[in-house]
């Protein structure tokens, strides 16, 4: 938990820090800078959703050892919360994408 914190902290570090170097950049400056901010928003989104969908993976496929008669219902609670962290996620790449201009 401590190394993902580190990595999240920063990315965020370097997102702010590019972020600040395309804003600072006047006309005729390179876009590239410009895109990067952007681009580290969407991969931290999908680190994000990635971690969540595998702790919920890792938890049902433990409860569903340890009760194997409500493997069903663990299992369809798990596809509906999977199903929202991808949505939110896909909300997150879009608000990213539009704010990468």
């Amino acid at each position: 938990m401590k190394n993902a914190l580190t990595i999240l902290v920063a990315a965020v570090v370097l997102t702010l820090v590019s972020a600040t170097c395309a804003m600072a950049a006047g006309e005729g400056a390179p876009t590239q800078l410009i895109y990067l901010g952007g681009a580290f928003g969407a991969g931290i989104v999908i680190l994000g959703a990635a971690y969540g969908i595998g702790k919920i993976g890792a938890a049902a496929v433990e409860s569903m050892a340890r009760q194997p008669e409500v493997a069903v219902n663990i299992q369809t609670a798990m596809i509906i919360a999977a199903a929202l962290i991808e949505g939110a996620t896909f909300f997150a790449l879009i608000v990213c994408m539009l704010f990468n201009h």
